[in-house]
């Protein structure tokens, strides 16, 4: 399910994105640090993406031109995840 909030509801009211149960880096650019975060909102999970300048020269805040979020309801799951790890050698 997909929603709308709005920008001042989700800083002022939720506190995003400092609030969010996860907050990972998904991107970077030479300006920006692009942001997937996860939060509680009314008994379910929504995540929302978002960015910020690189340096302290760059002056982009996390929805600095949006007037709504699009958020959309995650769930947890458990993953299993093969990969290749080095053999112990005697």
């Amino acid at each position: 399910m997909k929603i709308k909030l709005d920008k001042d509801y989700i800083v002022n009211e939720l506190g995003l994105p400092e609030s969010s149960i996860l907050e990972e880096i998904t991107d970077t650019s030479r300006w920006s640090i692009h942001y997937r975060i996860v939060f509680a909102y009314q008994d379910k999970f929504y995540e929302t993406t978002y960015r910020e300048g690189a340096t302290e020269l760059q002056e982009e805040r996390p929805w600095e031109y949006d007037d709504q979020v699009e958020c959309f309801e995650v769930e947890l799951k458990e993953v299993k995840v093969r990969k290749w790890v080095r053999k112990e050698t005697e």
